[in-house]
């Protein structure tokens, strides 16, 4: 609908200008509007954001539910909305928020897929080091592992970030906010013959020069090219489950929660901005108490 363009685009320059966001959650937010506006078409209203009211909204989201969307995207949807008129509230647009009230369905907490260090190592075995791409692929998957990176802070790591010598990584997460991330001997020594038998022979091209992993045609690699390299490697090393790069992200916190780390150190280094966001690798955690009480425990 027409009359609801000048208000998305003020909503997406809000995103970007004075909330930092990221271009993927930016989409996010726009793709959960355009939901809105299907339905105000769907149903042929002219009515506009002003006039949108709580009753209104529910109707919509009987709408999105019998449309078979799931619990998930149904609440990804309603943040959206509520983001949305939050932005209309700062611009005077409304004068009441009708997403006050508005709730999502209830959410079953779901626990996400991790690696064991056994197949862990299975998937580095898997690597072919005799081919040049390599030592680049295993530095990939070490520095994935050892700092618990997401793929776009992976691709974008840059050389004058990282400071090997005292053993961190400085990391620029969601929201362009920057993070110091410990690194370990494992995945220095590792970059370090990457760079010696790979990177440094390369002919790098210009702009290209201060990111950390390249192609053989000495530009920085893409998100899918990682995606790529880790389901192959998962094919080869024979693991079945389905993985991704951010699977060795919650494999780091995973095993360093089993390790005893602390809940809060471990929020540090994976830049969530809420604790709360963390805790769900505390579910793992008795998990993995409760399967090694009962395997050695005289009464388990």
């Amino acid at each position: 609908m027409k009359a609801w363009t000048p208000y998305i685009k003020g909503f997406k320059g809000y995103l970007q200008l004075e909330k930092s966001l990221s271009a993927n959650t930016i989409q996010a937010y726009l793709h959960d509007i355009e939901k809105l506006v299907q339905y105000i078409d769907y149903i042929q209203s002219n009515v506009q954001p002003e006039k949108i009211d709580y009753p209104f909204l529910q109707e919509f989201l009987n709408w999105i539910h019998e449309l078979g969307m799931t619990a998930r995207t149904q609440a990804r949807v309603i943040s959206g909305i509520k983001a949305f008129y939050k932005y209309l509230l700062l611009e005077n647009v409304v004068s009441d928020d009708p997403t006050t009230l508005l709730e999502g369905p209830k959410i079953g907490q779901k626990l996400p897929d991790f690696l064991t260090v056994e197949e862990i190592n299975a998937l580095i075995a898997a690597i072919d080091r005799s081919k040049p791409e390599g030592e680049r692929n295993k530095a990939i998957i070490e520095t994935l592992y050892s700092c618990g990176l997401r793929v776009s802070e992976l691709v974008n790591l840059k050389l004058s970030g990282c400071s090997f010598d005292v053993g961190f990584i400085k990391i620029t997460g969601k929201g362009n906010k920057e993070r110091i991330v410990p690194i370990g001997n494992v995945a220095i020594s590792q970059l370090d013959r990457y760079f010696q038998s790979y990177r440094n022979h390369l002919g790098i091209q210009s702009g290209e020069e201060d990111f950390v992993f390249l192609n053989r045609r000495g530009k920085h690699l893409t998100r899918v090219m990682i995606f790529t390299i880790i389901k192959d490697l998962a094919r080869i090393a024979g693991i079945r489950t389905s993985i991704s790069p951010h699977t060795f992200r919650h494999s780091f916190a995973t095993h360093l929660i089993e390790g005893g780390a602390d809940l809060r150190a471990v929020q540090e280094m994976l830049g969530h901005s809420s604790i709360t966001t963390t805790e769900i690798y505390t579910h793992l955690d008795r998990d993995y108490l409760r399967s090694a009480i009962l395997q050695f425990h005289p009464r388990g």
